[in-house]
């Protein structure tokens, strides 16, 4: 794995902002989803120990991953140069999801402010793993709150983080654990073994992500016109609130910048959950603090792009001297 050139993440950051995700362009995480999905079933079948089926179902659907998107980009290549950066920027886009995660929260948002909950509550469902059906309109700003500073961590910090380490085959193998963790890495009874290596190393990859999502949220508060004072304050006194080893990070910056309580009861498949509390109640749960979390969302997209490109820069001007 090498780093990228600064200019493969440069275009991806414009794809990402400018497009979002195209439903009528191929996306590489419908073909992981389904390459999880069939691997699943086969290796449940061959394998009587599902800690173990686990493990081979999160080593081939990374192998499988990474092995293809570094084949397709080692053919474009070698056709032109032209052609390799092109593939490799689309394949860093597909990793991105700034203007997606505005998109499908801006439709719980605009639905909950026409006052049509349900159809807020239906939007909701396809970004939140809780329940939503019997969500009150402060529980959904809650939800939206929440995923908003979350996924601001797992689906632009994160695969920044390894596209510029790795380039596009690491950012690869990033989205492949992702793409796990959200579909096996479930603590019930058909995903708690079979799903157990899946969500611990999307907590590994995520990890040094999550932290430095919370100091970017901090500094990148003021520019979003928010308080980096109290979102200091309460990323140091509520990030371990989380039952998540990543996720109170990230909902402690956004909680803090925002002063706004998040956390509390939620429920998950029809069992009830509850979460310790993040952050103060000084500022209610709406409209005005959704777009609030949009902004300080963009402002930490824009700061950790310029942190990545600056480093793709330096890492692709240094060499080892050869003796």
């Amino acid at each position: 794995m090498t780093p990228p050139d600064p200019a493969v993440l440069i275009l991806a950051l414009a794809l990402d902002l400018a497009l979002g995700d195209p439903r009528r362009l191929p996306h590489p995480v419908v073909v992981i989803g389904r390459l999880i999905t069939l691997l699943e079933s086969r290796l449940r079948n061959c394998s009587g120990n599902e800690r173990w089926a686990g493990v081979l179902l999160l080593l081939f659907t990374v192998g499988i991953s990474t092995a293809t998107v570094w084949l397709a980009l080692y053919g474009l290549t070698g056709v032109n140069a032209l052609a390799g950066l092109l593939g490799s920027a689309y394949v860093s886009y597909t990793c991105l999801a700034a203007r997606s995660l505005h998109r499908e929260s801006a439709l719980v948002a605009d639905a909950l402010a026409a006052g049509d909950r349900e159809a807020a509550r239906r939007h909701l469902s396809r970004i939140v793993g809780r329940d939503t059906h019997d969500l009150s309109d402060a529980d959904i700003w809650r939800a939206l709150v929440e995923t908003v500073a979350e996924n601001t961590a797992d689906g632009v910090v994160s695969p920044l983080f390894w596209l510029t380490l790795g380039g596009p085959v690491a950012g690869m193998a990033f989205k492949a654990v992702s793409t796990l963790d959200s579909m096996v890495g479930y603590k019930n009874d058909r995903y708690l073994r079979m799903g157990w290596a899946s969500a611990r190393m999307d907590d590994l990859l995520n990890f040094i992500p999550a932290r430095l999502t919370a100091l970017l949220m901090v500094i990148a508060a003021p520019l979003a016109g928010l308080s980096w004072r109290n979102a200091a304050r309460i990323t140091l006194r509520d990030r371990r609130n989380h039952p998540s080893p990543n996720s109170g990070h990230p909902e402690a910056a956004a909680a803090g910048a925002l002063e706004v309580r998040l956390g509390g009861s939620a429920s998950y498949g029809g069992l009830p959950s509850w979460k310790e509390h993040i952050g103060d109640p000084l500022v209610p749960l709406d409209g005005r603090t959704y777009r609030s979390i949009i902004r300080l969302m963009y402002a930490t997209t824009l700061l950790m792009a310029a942190v990545c490109i600056a480093a793709a820069w330096a890492l692709k001007g240094f060499h080892v001297p050869q003796s």
